[in-house]
């Protein structure tokens, strides 16, 4: 008969697809940077703004509320939720201090410009018709501007470097969501892979454009995703050996404080990276109107779910 243990080993590996799924969407914004011919600046606002409004709406309404409920039946009404909330902000300030240690030159989570952006995309031949010549050209130019080029290439790895960092956390939250319901994990999985897209496409232009080789900078990008589930299941080996009870299942009172600091590291991610890429991307309402049709979506499948 199909038990408890086997249901739990099931949405084990639902998780940890779901946290593999979001961390390679950086290896697909390699792919689109170099395959696209243009790139389409509006849909990644867009996108990126879709992305925050899924993972702010999901984690005050659903998270922050499953964190609650675990906390106030171990440690009563008031206890509980002063514990939730102070979790919450520990997520926030977990997340700031590392996003605080990483220099702002290679922090991939400091929006930049859509013009600078785009001049970069520019030197490498994307979004025009003649690009092959200009990779080509590129090539040659690379023993003639070596200095340049060591420069690009030290900010595409310190890029890779900072968002397998800040991958941790996400990957973290993906898995621990889809761990306590696969449906809720599934949309989170979407959300953080669509922000992760335009972070590979930060990691591979500049490596391809310092050395000329695709493979590099889309094995750099890639690699930088694969934090997402080393780090939730190094996390949760961690967990289940430190904290983990009879059997190395985690206490309903650390899962509920981890919910609680993983809505916080989504908030503040939304808040200081999604939302200000989203803007430098677009035009007018494009980040807001990307807000709302995440939000939207988010609040009618959790309706559908029920």
């Amino acid at each position: 008969p199909y038990g408890k243990n086997d249901e739990t080993m099931t949405n084990l590996w639902i998780a940890l697809g779901l946290t593999v799924f979001a961390g390679m969407a950086t290896g697909i914004g390699s792919a689109i940077a170099f395959f696209a011919k243009r790139t389409n600046y509006r849909f990644l606002s867009v996108s990126t703004g879709f992305s925050a409004g899924v993972m702010i709406y999901v984690s005050f309404v659903e998270i922050l509320t499953k964190g609650q409920e675990a906390l106030i039946q171990a440690y009563g009404q008031t206890r509980g939720a002063w514990i939730n909330v102070a979790a919450f902000f520990v997520g926030i300030a977990v997340i700031g201090v590392i996003d605080r240690l990483i220099p702002e030159a290679e922090n991939p989570h400091e929006p930049h410009t859509a013009q600078a952006r785009a001049a970069l995309c520019e030197q490498i031949g994307l979004g025009t018709e003649g690009r092959d010549n200009q990779r080509q050209q590129a090539s040659a130019d690379t023993e003639m501007n070596s200095e340049e080029n060591q420069a690009l290439l030290r900010m595409g790895l310190f890029s890779a470097l900072a968002i397998g960092i800040h991958n941790f956390p996400e990957g973290l939250a993906t898995f621990l969501s889809a761990l306590q319901d696969p449906a809720l994990g599934a949309a989170i999985a979407v959300a953080v892979a669509l922000h992760n897209i335009p972070e590979g496409v930060s990691v591979s232009v500049p490596i391809y454009y310092a050395t000329g080789s695709r493979a590099k900078a889309f094995l750099y990008s890639t690699l930088s995703g694969v934090s997402e589930p080393i780090g939730a299941a190094i996390a949760y080996a961690a967990l289940r050996v430190l904290v983990g009870g009879e059997g190395g299942v985690i206490p309903p009172q650390v899962t509920g404080m981890l919910f609680a600091g993983v809505a916080g590291i989504m908030v503040y991610i939304s808040l200081d990276e999604l939302l200000p890429t989203s803007r430098a991307y677009g035009k007018g309402h494009d980040s807001l109107f990307g807000l709302l049709a995440g939000m939207a979506v988010m609040a009618l499948s959790l309706l559908l779910m029920r």
